[in-house]
C-alpha cells in the first residue's frame, strides 16, 4: 500500500475533523439502534390494533429495508465531514449513488409488492399465484426505471441510451412477439378473469381442470389424467366453456310412451313429472309437454334446472328424477315405448299362409 498516498489523505483533514466524524458515526448508530428498538417496542405494545399478519409483514419490511438505509445514511453524513482527494471523492460519490439507488429499488419493490398483496387479498380478486405474477412484472419495471435513474446520475446520456433501447426494442419485439403476446394474454387473464385455477374448462375437444396459470402458458389437467399445456394467446383465442362459473345447469330430456296409452293417462304425465322434479332438492321445474308423435311412440319433452356446477351432483339429481319417473309410471301402468313393427294382413294373405305349409308337407 502507498504510505505517501495515505499520508496525503490524512493531512487533508485535521484531527478535529476525524473526531467529529467519529462522534457523528458513533452517536448516529447508537441513536438509530435506539429508535429501531423503540419502534419495535411500540409495535409490540400496540399489536392489538393491527392483525398478526400485518405486524409480521411490517417487521419483515423494517428489518430488510430500514437498517441498511439508516446505517448507510449515518456513514454517509459522517464521511461528508472529511475532505478527500479527487479519486476518492469520485469513488465515494459514485459508490453513494449506486448504494442509494439499489436501496431505493429494494424499498420500492417491497412497498409495491406489499401494497399489491394487501389490496388484492382484501378484495379477494386474485389467487396467490396471480399476485406473484403481478409482483414479478412490477419488479421488472421498478428495476428498469431504477437502472435508468442510476445511469443518468452516473453521467451517461440516458436519452441516447433510451433511443438505442427503443430501436433495439422494436427488433426484439419482432423476434419475440409470440412471447410478448402470451405475456399480454396473461395480463388479460389476471385482470379480466375469464377463468381461474381449479375451474373446469372445455376448450374445443379438450376438457379439464386448470392447475396453473403462468406468464406464457396455462396448464390443464384432463379427466384422463394427462396434462394439457396451452399458450395463453391460443387459449384466449379459443372458445372456452367455463362450467365452474355456472349457477344452474339446464336439463332437457325426451321419453316415449306407447301409442296405446289412454289420453287420460297421457294428460297426467306432465303433472307426474313436475311433481317428481319439484320433490328433489336443488331443482327448478321449467316445463313438460306432450310434444309430438314419433314413428313408434308418443314423445314427452321435459326441461328443468339443477342449481350449481358440480357434475357429480348433477348426475345424482338426474338419477333421482329418472328413477322417480320409472317408479311412478309403473304405478300408473304407463308403459315406455320401444321400436316395434306391426304387419297387417288381409284374409287372402292369411289363407295363403295357412295353405302353403300344408302343400309343402
Amino acid at each position: 500500500m502507498d504510505i505517501k498516498f495515505l499520508t496525503t489523505i490524512l493531512k487533508q483533514n485535521s484531527p478535529q475533523d476525524y473526531l467529529i466524524s467519529l462522534v457523528i458515526l458513533i452517536v448516529g448508530i447508537s441513536l438509530f439502534r435506539f429508535i429501531v428498538y423503540l419502534g419495535f417496542k411500540l409495535l409490540n405494545k400496540y399489536q392489538s390494533l393491527v392483525t398478526e399478519e400485518f405486524q409480521k409483514d411490517l417487521e419483515k419490511a423494517l428489518k430488510k429495508v430500514i437498517p441498511p438505509i439508516g446505517y448507510f445514511g449515518i456513514i454517509y453524513f459522517s464521511l461528508k465531514r472529511l475532505t478527500f482527494n479527487s479519486p476518492l471523492n469520485t469513488i465515494f460519490r459514485y459508490g453513494s449513488i449506486i448504494i442509494i439507488t439499489f436501496l431505493g429499488i429494494r424499498f420500492l419493490t417491497i412497498l409495491v409488492n406489499y401494497s399489491i398483496e394487501r389490496y388484492y387479498s382484501k378484495q379477494n380478486k386474485l389467487t396467490s399465484e396471480m399476485i406473484s405474477g403481478i409482483n414479478l412484472i412490477s419488479k421488472i419495471f421498478i428495476w428498469i426505471f431504477g437502472i435508468i435513474f442510476l445511469l443518468d446520475n452516473l453521467g451517461f446520456k440516458v436519452s441516447t441510451l433510451v433511443t438505442g433501447i427503443g430501436i433495439g426494442g422494436v427488433a426484439i419485439a419482432l423476434a419475440t412477439q409470440t412471447i410478448l403476446g402470451d405475456l399480454l394474454s396473461y395480463l388479460a387473464i389476471l385482470f379480466d378473469k375469464p377463468f381461474k385455477e381449479d375451474d373446469f374448462l372445455i376448450i374445443g375437444e379438450y376438457l379439464g381442470v386448470v392447475e396453473h396459470i403462468g406468464i406464457k402458458t396455462t396448464r390443464i389437467r384432463s379427466l384422463n389424467g394427462e396434462e394439457l399445456i396451452f399458450s395463453n394467446t391460443d387459449l384466449l383465442n379459443s372458445r372456452i366453456k367455463n362450467y365452474t362459473s355456472m349457477k344452474e345447469r339446464r336439463v332437457l330430456f325426451k321419453l316415449g310412451v306407447k301409442y296405446s296409452t289412454p289420453a287420460e293417462k297421457l294428460e297426467k304425465i306432465p303433472e307426474i313429472i313436475k311433481g317428481i322434479i319439484e320433490s328433489v332438492e336443488d331443482t327448478r321445474f321449467d316445463r313438460c309437454h306432450f310434444a309430438s308423435y314419433g314413428d313408434f311412440n308418443l314423445i314427452i319433452e321435459t326441461v328443468y334446472y339443477i342449481y350449481g356446477a358440480d357434475y357429480n351432483k348433477f348426475m345424482d339429481i338426474n338419477q333421482k328424477v329418472n328413477l322417480g319417473i320409472k317408479r311412478k309410471f309403473e304405478e300408473e301402468g304407463i308403459e315406455f315405448a320401444f321400436p316395434t313393427r306391426t304387419i297387417h294382413l288381409d284374409d287372402a294373405e292369411k289363407e295363403e299362409i295357412e295353405i302353403t305349409p300344408k302343400n309343402r308337407s
